[in-house]
């Protein structure tokens, strides 16, 4: 069993953000490959929804915050997280 933490992605089906969500997921497992479980990306029925999450608590939420994660800063929560 496996102590790394798995990352899941939740995208808005209706807005068609799999291609971002996708990307996120590329950009997380191409920095972290070493460091995590997996990435899953979970189609959400809920409007506007994107969030991130690592290991069920949310790392990121486009709707607390009011914008989609730049690369950068999303990578540095999760670098502090793990």
């Amino acid at each position: 069993m496996s102590n790394k933490p798995a990352i899941e992605i939740e995208y808005c089906i209706g807005c068609r953000w799999l291609l971002r969500a996708a990307w996120v997921a590329q950009e997380l497992l191409s920095t972290f490959e070493a460091d995590l479980a997996g990435v899953a990306l979970k189609p959400g029925s809920e409007g506007g929804i994107f969030e991130v999450r690592i290991d069920g608590e949310t790392l990121w939420s486009r709707k607390a915050e009011g914008r989609f994660p730049e690369a950068k800063e999303l990578k540095q929560r999760l670098r502090d997280r793990i």
